[in-house]
């Protein structure tokens, strides 16, 4: 790829990303929802400006390292107020552990016709929501306490949960994985390994903070920050693949807790480049989505979809909030509002290819399945989400 081509590539889907936070901004539509048709526009399905494959292995990197920016300012303002919230987060994401990988799994299978391995995959790949969506999603609808909590502590947990469990098992389908018991020891070794060495280098990285005059005009301390968080990310992807997630929700908690660290003097400058950063993935990545990947799917692929977003996810949320105070409206808002993001986009994209490279039938399939979920539940969910939050009375009272 030239130089130049590569440049365009860059200014088309920046462009594309600012485009659709103006209009945004204008019409008041959500941001992701907008973001998620501009890349349809500049892609594959479009106008073809954008081809993602053109930037070879460096998509994988580039996408690694933004993905882990947003994460870490995920971490930055996770919080789990009460004893409450807390107990319906772990409830959730127990149960999605299990109800939500056998039902995606099952739905994969029956109903887009995806092969048992395959569909695997697809529900652990599609497990989590995402907190990219969510978290300005909630922002921008202003979903009250304690729901905009639940949903964005929620998709941090899990996403990088899924992300691990997705590469496990697409090394089970290759054969670089012999046995459900490598799988469990190779998901408790990435999870575990990647929150240690994110506890490590956020401990590390607060105590350098405490030492920087608070002086925002320097910009060292958001220097310093992207230095560490993205030493952290290279190294924990060489020593363990797919622990850079984790790692990197670990530090960003790590280094929100440490009151000494003025962390919310760097959650503003981490804030806005972690939107940049979803600026720029999501029409990316959506660029990649191909109609002929997704027609073949038919009512089927629809039909799976629908059944996660109005049976698997409802249930779920459900059982997991029986004698909880939660009333009625609430449960029933958070077992709606599950849409899906860049990291399981990223990931879609990416194990599409190393499935295609290891001759596995099922990668186009596989990557359009999980983008029709991404289209469907970004784009129904979050058209519907501000009406639907409205009616049942869980916005925040106008000031």
């Amino acid at each position: 790829m030239t130089p130049e081509r590569l440049g365009l590539l860059w200014g088309v889907t920046v462009f594309a990303g600012a485009g659709a936070r103006f209009l945004s901004l204008l019409t008041g539509l959500p941001g992701v929802v907008l973001l998620l048709l501009s890349g349809l526009l500049i892609g594959r399905s479009g106008l073809g400006l954008v081809e993602p494959l053109d930037l070879g292995q460096g998509l994988e990197i580039i996408v690694g390292l933004l993905v882990s920016l947003v994460l870490f300012d995920g971490g930055l303002n996770l919080r789990l107020p009460g004893e409450t919230i807390k107990a319906i987060v772990i409830r959730i994401s127990f149960l999605r552990l299990s109800i939500s990988l056998a039902a995606g799994l099952l739905a994969a299978h029956f109903l887009a016709g995806l092969g048992w391995n395959v569909a695997a995959v697809y529900s652990a790949i599609v497990l989590a929501t995402g907190p990219t969506v969510i978290s300005p999603l909630v922002k921008q609808i202003r979903l009250d306490s304690p729901l905009s909590d639940v949903l964005e502590a929620e998709g941090l947990v899990l996403e990088p949960i899924g992300a691990v469990l997705a590469l496990l098992l697409l090394e089970l389908l290759v054969g670089d994985l012999h046995g459900w018991k490598e799988l469990a020891l190779g998901l408790f070794a990435r999870l575990g390994g990647g929150v240690l060495m994110g506890l490590l280098v956020g401990w590390l990285l607060s105590e350098c903070l405490k030492r920087v005059p608070s002086d925002p005009t320097s910009g060292i301390r958001l220097q310093l920050t992207l230095g560490f968080l993205f030493l952290l990310y290279g190294i924990s992807e060489w020593i363990l693949p797919e622990s850079g997630l984790p790692a990197s929700v670990a530090a960003g908690f790590i280094v929100g807790r440490r009151p000494s660290t003025n962390a919310n003097q760097l959650d503003e400058l981490i804030r806005q480049l972690a939107q940049l950063a979803i600026t720029m993935l999501f029409p990316l990545l959506a660029a990649d989505v191909s109609w002929r990947e997704l027609s073949p799917l038919g009512w089927g692929g629809i039909t799976c979809v629908l059944v996660l977003m109005l049976v698997v996810r409802p249930v779920a949320v459900s059982l997991a909030t029986i004698g909880l105070p939660l009333d009625f409206k609430q449960k029933l808002f958070l077992g709606w509002l599950a849409p899906r993001g860049i990291v399981t986009a990223a990931v879609a994209s990416l194990f599409s290819i190393r499935l295609e490279q290891a001759g596995v039938l099922g990668a186009g399939p596989l990557q359009g399945l999980v983008f029709l979920t991404i289209l469907m539940t970004v784009g129904i969910q979050g058209l519907t989400a501000q009406p639907f939050a409205r009616a049942l009375g869980l916005l925040k009272k106008e000031e």
